[in-house]
């Protein structure tokens, strides 16, 4: 990528090389490539919203641990749609 002419950031897409929710060693999700990076993070923003509140109800909630549990995958899931975005983005200039 050339410094001197950016990409705009409207035209980045997800590089589909991020994996998820592991079983053993092996990852059983893995971000998809191609998604214009704006989509991705709109998606990340609602999965980390809905783990939000399924933590919430945890903290409440003492008889069950689905919403811990629920909020573990989504927040999993939206970890790796930003980390695969983040992925895609030019550096930042160091400010002097």
């Amino acid at each position: 990528m050339n410094n001197a002419d950016p990409p705009q950031l409207s035209n980045l897409k997800t590089v589909g090389v991020t994996p998820f929710l592991y079983r053993a060693d092996q990852p059983l999700f893995q971000v998809s490539a191609d998604v214009p990076i704006g989509e991705a993070l709109a998606q990340a923003s609602d999965l980390l919203s809905l783990a939000k509140a399924f933590a919430e109800d945890a903290a409440y909630s003492k008889d069950t641990d689905r919403h811990a549990w629920a909020a573990y995958f989504l927040t999993a899931m939206g970890k790796a749609v930003i980390d695969d975005v983040v992925q895609v983005l030019p550096p930042q200039a160091e400010k002097h």
